[in-house]
């Protein structure tokens, strides 16, 4: 006996949810990543595609953190702290070294303490996100190009707030099917 078409009817919707929430799952994290990178939420630092045209007279101390997750490798910033105008360019370099016998492909991520200080902290050169090679007992040294938006002293969420920490953490790379990624071909360069 076929089914009476409001069954057939609550089927195709019941398809139709699970594809669309299965299509959601996949699209969760490159959306969520994406509206951090856009606001600033949750600590997520902006880039710039110019410095500032503005300096003020008042100073942030940026405080750098570095942490390193499941990788035989050594990565630490050449200065732990800089102090900087509002609207000034800084540049901090860091120092990776593969302490191992073999290559590593590993990709760094960052955020912002305070988080709300997140949009105001612009990047104009940065090396996170991008796979990186870095060969059996190579150091490498990668800059991190920034200044803290002037509209930071307008924001009554951060009135206050003197210094900033932006804390790094490299990471595997790893394939489609958690394993780590022996294909060091990929890496980048670390000029973004």
């Amino acid at each position: 006996m076929p089914a009476p078409r409001s069954a057939r009817f609550v089927a195709l919707l019941c398809a139709g949810v699970v594809l669309t929430m299965t299509g959601a799952a996949f699209a969760a994290v490159p959306l969520y990543r994406m509206f951090c990178q856009v606001t600033g939420f949750n600590g997520t630092t902006m880039k710039a595609d110019k410095a500032s045209d503005v300096v003020l007279d008042r100073t942030v101390n940026i405080r750098f953190d570095t942490n390193v997750r499941g990788l035989p490798m050594v990565f630490k910033a050449e200065q732990v702290t800089q102090r900087v105008r509002i609207g000034e360019t800084g540049i901090a370099w860091f120092d990776v070294t593969n302490t191992s016998d073999k290559p590593i492909l590993a990709r760094a991520s960052y955020n912002v303490v305070p988080e709300q200080t997140g949009a105001y902290f612009q990047k104009l050169q940065c090396f996170c996100f991008d796979d990186q090679t870095i060969a059996a007992g190579e150091t490498r040294k990668f800059p991190m190009q920034y200044f803290i938006a002037p509209e930071l002293v307008d924001d009554p969420e951060v009135d206050g707030v003197n210094e900033i920490t932006l804390s790094y953490t490299f990471y595997p790379v790893t394939d489609d099917d958690g394993s780590p990624n022996q294909n060091a071909s990929r890496a980048g360069t670390g000029a973004g």
